[in-house]
């Protein structure tokens, strides 16, 4: 099988092979890019392999491209971004390697070799391919493993014994189930086996590079796959206890709930395929924090559940525990906190809001409420909300789905009528102290927040011409006389 034709149609592939063979290096483009290749898959990430200095190509490659290259000498590598039009790549230059792992380590030590040593060292057989970039052979691909093969039946195998693979990198069952939750590949029997056999062997990779992972499953089109995996594969519960905790199904009096594990990762999925996707402002920065709040909506329920006679089992305050609980569970996988873990946060206290607004006769001093908290992040609450409707019962669904229609009709009117996205009361705490030469104390707050709760009920506008003489007359209920 030959690749030239749709080589030659980046300018980069012919500028790598010019200097390749100048310098008399064997050369060749291998890895994820020439997987993506043949799956007609878009990849900017170009990684280029040659046998002898990396480096030496790279700085020859980017003096013909004008660019910059950034030299790694500790690990023997260069990178460049090459430019066409409105396109760019990343390509990164590496002299082929062999490697040998210590057991105690998954940092190996690395030593100059052939391409066959580079590709013995790959983690599956669909990413050991390459393509020939010297003139000579140009385009053609080198597939030891038939990793052709396994493309065409969707398959995620190591190109050498499983237990030796992942013994070396550990990481690489993470990626195993990344690639097949991405591609929606199945994991080779005896691949999976050895994931179950060493998922101990996580514990030794850094938090950080297992979250990497395991937001690229999140991100995934259906993640549910991606965590079946990981729980099946013994490696969650390793990495992430508290989302096992939520599954089970327990029966008191012929009573049982939903099984919460399957339920949140409907939800993500739910998220992953909504209809609206596009129709979200911020999306492409907010997508990965938006599934993170559906997989952590629930989260504190395990926590929270009792059985009561009569209503059965309950979950009282599990949103506000849920949101208590976001920051540890951040800092534990080395997530960010910042704006990111706030809306998350956000979203796991506020997710029951707009249902029980569905269940009860809906005033505008309910939605008011609703519009002030979640602000800006109303879009992915009400998205969050509507992917946690999930049953069997397909009229049911529906039934609960034109309800939500109803509310988010009546809040965008409210919204347009009020403007309360960015709600401030216009009567500030230093107002009402300068109207009644109060100090900072407890009365400032609370008058204050009785004239937050008179806006948002619909009582006073939040105008200073309306909202000043409430503030009088609630100084007067309480014998405070406005200062001259």
């Amino acid at each position: 099988m030959n690749f030239s034709d749709t080589l030659h149609k980046n300018p980069v592939f012919d500028v790598v092979s010019q200097q390749a063979d100048r310098l008399g290096l064997p050369t060749y483009v291998i890895g994820g890019f020439v997987r993506d290749l043949i799956l007609a898959r878009s990849s900017k990430d170009i990684d280029v392999v040659c046998i002898g200095s990396g480096i030496t190509l790279a700085e020859a490659v980017g003096k013909v491209l004008n660019a910059h290259v950034a030299v790694f000498p500790n690990f023997g590598t260069a990178m460049l971004r090459a430019r066409q039009g409105d396109e760019e790549w990343e390509v990164e230059f590496v002299g082929a390697r062999k490697e040998s792992y210590r057991s105690e380590s998954r940092k190996p030590i690395v030593e100059d070799g052939t391409l066959e040593d580079d590709q013995n060292r790959r983690d599956f057989t669909i990413n050991a391919m390459g393509i020939s970039l010297n003139k000579t052979s140009f385009g053609e691909l080198l597939d030891p493993f038939d990793g052709l093969k396994d493309l065409k039946k969707k398959i995620i195998r190591t190109p050498l014994n499983p237990d030796i693979t992942f013994s070396d990198d550990p990481l690489r069952m993470m990626r195993a189930i990344r690639f097949a939750s991405q591609l929606t590949f199945d994991i080779e029997p005896d691949t999976f086996d050895a994931i179950m056999r060493m998922n101990e062997r996580i514990d030794i990779v850094s938090r950080e590079r297992v979250t990497d992972e395991l937001n690229k499953i999140i991100l995934s089109p259906m993640p549910s796959y991606g965590f079946k995996l990981l729980y099946h594969a013994g490696l969650l519960e390793r990495i992430f206890p508290e989302l096992i905790a939520l599954k089970g199904v327990e029966t008191i009096e012929g009573k049982g709930h939903k099984d919460n594990f399957y339920h949140t990762l409907q939800v993500l999925d739910n998220i992953a395929n909504r209809a609206d996707k596009n129709q979200y402002a911020g999306e492409a920065e907010n997508e990965l924090w938006l599934r993170w709040a559906a997989l952590l909506h629930d989260i504190a329920k395990p926590a929270t559940k009792r059985f009561d006679q009569k209503a059965g089992w309950t979950f009282h305050g599990h949103e506000d525990l849920g949101a208590r609980w976001v920051p540890g569970i951040f800092r534990t996988m080395k997530l960010p906190l910042n704006e990111h873990m706030r809306f998350v946060q956000k979203l796991v206290r506020l997710h029951l809001r707009p249902i029980a607004l569905t269940k009860e006769q809906i005033t505008d001093s309910a939605l008011r409420r609703l519009l002030v908290d979640a602000g800006e992040d109303l879009e992915g609450l009400m998205a969050l909300c509507r992917a946690d409707i999930t049953s069997k019962n397909y009229e049911r669904v529906q039934k609960h789905l034109r309800n939500f229609d109803r509310v988010e009709r009546k809040l965008h009117d409210l919204e347009e009528r009020d403007k309360l996205r960015s709600f401030q009361p216009v009567i500030t705490g230093e107002l009402i102290m300068e109207t009644f030469g109060l100090p900072p104390s407890k009365e400032v707050g609370e008058i204050k927040t009785i004239l937050r709760e008179a806006i948002l009920d619909g009582v006073v506008p939040n105008s200073l011409d309306a909202a000043y003489p409430f503030l009088l007359e609630e100084g007067r209920k309480r014998g405070l006389t406005p200062v001259e």
